[in-house]
């Protein structure tokens, strides 16, 4: 028995993730993201393409990075997606907002110790 995939059509999407559609076209344009489309050029995405929107959403709104940093950790997540890697021989992304929140946590347990 095969199973549909999902697919969303932008407002779909955007409706999905609480963005406008315009800040889906916008993440296409800056991130390379290439959705499938009709012969009338109509953008369908699919299930991945939703979680792909899903993490670039989480990482500007909720971790704060930049674009360029999302974009990095975009290419990092699909990279280790792609190849094993044993989790104590994970490399931490070079990004900006990561140094920042290891500097936090240190700050926070040395003000715990003071």
């Amino acid at each position: 028995m095969k199973m549909n995939k999902r697919e969303y059509r932008i407002g779909d999407l955007a409706k999905q993730l609480n963005i406008e559609k315009f800040v889906i076209r916008f993440w296409e344009k800056e991130l390379h993201i290439k959705p499938k489309r009709s012969t009338g050029g109509q953008r369908f995405y699919q299930e991945s393409d939703f979680q792909t929107f899903l993490t670039i959403k989480d990482l500007l709104y909720n971790k704060k990075f930049t674009l360029a940093g999302a974009k990095e950790e975009l290419l990092r997540i699909k990279n280790n997606r792609s190849t094993k890697v044993i989790p104590s021989q994970r490399i931490a992304p070079n990004c900006f907002h990561t140094k920042l929140l290891s500097i936090k946590e240190k700050l926070l347990k040395l003000q715990e110790i003071l």
